[in-house]
């Protein structure tokens, strides 16, 4: 999440989505995913269909189209449920055990290494970071990388498959072979899954923007300290704001100068899709005027999408644990270089680098944000859509 870009501002009024308020109004007034009336008429059904269908289409980036059906709630067939079942007895404890032993691993890692390390805290208030040198800074980068990738291994991606474009072919005619690479200030990518942590982690170890509250939980609170993480409370718009922005810009401006430096990582969509479309960007990871690298991650499935967009966190973390083997391609590309125009332009060089990142990974590009989604979500469980939208942005 990039904290430098408030959510479109919500109306005092009822808004008319897509020109169909009257009957997003309706919609809104009854959970789309109850159970079916116990009424044996099928038109007493076929609206709840007919609107789901509606919803999905207007708002695309956010709809599941796996064999779970929306929220992940949808009815499965008789195969399906008893994949579950058998998953549920045999694998699932399995990995629960293996990946609670993993992060423990980690944390006693973190422990040892942040022993008699105070932290430091950004703007003097607020939850801090650990900042380690040397033998510490190795141990935690190197154990959290190879231990990262255990976890994605836990969760089923035995094989992740890399294309890297960072460095174009030699004889490639338009590439300014007398200017030297720049080293990139920040990682910027699509954001699909919370899973995309796992993997940057166990790619580059970056730093990342997140929660306060996150810095406050057993083992995992340890582990963002040591990766040094931006704590930002998000639910409320206060002073700090500004000040984690600024954080943001200072952090990504050392790793571009500083080689031992970690990069910022920063997901400018602001929120999660399927991994078929592209939002829009938030400008924060571009104010810095540093190059970024763009890094696109595209998780291909047949069951089991493991995109978090629209279900519970404990229904998904089920549902991926259940599936056998889950894939994840990442595509790596060329440093982007701001041009001085992009620099003065904040907006131009985030729209240009998600017009390069939507080409490279075959991605749709939507105009929809985090209002429209609160929207959607809102219509699936029943609740107002003023309410929705009102909703301060994460």
């Amino acid at each position: 999440m990039a904290p430098n870009d408030a959510a479109t501002t919500a109306p005092s009024e009822p808004v008319s989505v897509g020109g169909r308020m009257s009957s997003e109004d309706t919609v809104a007034t009854r959970p789309l995913l109850s159970s079916p009336s116990t009424s044996p008429s099928a038109a007493s059904t076929m609206p709840v269909q007919e609107s789901i269908e509606e919803l999905d289409r207007r708002y695309a980036p956010y709809a599941r189209r796996d064999a779970y059906g929306p929220m992940g709630l949808g009815p499965v067939g008789a195969a399906e449920a008893f994949r579950l079942a058998f998953a549920a007895v045999v694998l699932v404890p399995l990995r629960v055990v293996a990946g609670m032993l993993v992060l423990v691993v980690y944390y006693l890692v973190c422990r040892v290494c942040t022993l008699r390390v105070e932290e430091e805290r950004e703007g003097g208030e607020g939850d801090g970071y650990a900042r380690l040198e040397g033998w510490r800074r190795e141990g935690v980068v190197r154990c959290g990388r190879a231990l990262a990738r255990a976890m994605l291994f836990v969760f089923g991606f035995y094989w992740i498959r890399e294309y890297d474009c960072r460095f174009p072919d030699a004889e490639d005619e338009h590439v300014d072979h007398s200017k030297e690479i720049e080293r990139p200030g920040a990682i910027v990518s699509n954001h699909v899954s919370y899973v995309d942590i796992l993997y940057h982690m166990s790619a580059s170890f970056p730093s990342f923007v997140a929660k306060r509250s996150v810095a406050r939980l057993p083992l995992v609170g340890l582990i963002s300290k040591c990766l040094g993480c931006i704590f930002v409370q998000r639910e409320s718009k206060t002073s700090d704001f500004k000040g984690v922005s600024g954080a943001v810009i200072e952090r990504i401006q050392r790793a571009h100068q500083q080689k031992n430096a970690p990069m910022m990582l920063l997901f400018p969509e602001g929120t999660t899709t399927n991994g078929d479309y592209l939002l829009p960007f938030k400008t924060g990871a571009f104010l810095a005027k540093a190059p970024v690298q763009p890094v696109i991650l595209r998780y291909p499935y047949k069951r089991f999408n493991p995109a978090w967009e629209s279900m519970t966190g404990a229904r998904h973390v089920f549902l991926l644990l259940c599936q056998f083997v889950n894939y994840l391609e990442v595509i790596h590309l060329p440093v982007y270089d701001p041009s001085e125009q992009e620099k003065d332009d904040p907006k131009l060089y985030a729209n240009n680098v998600r017009k390069l990142m939507a080409v490279e990974g075959n991605l749709i590009l939507s105009e929809l944000g985090l209002a429209e989604k609160r929207v959607y979500h809102a219509a699936l469980n029943g609740n107002s859509l003023p309410h929705a939208l009102h909703q301060k942005d994460d």
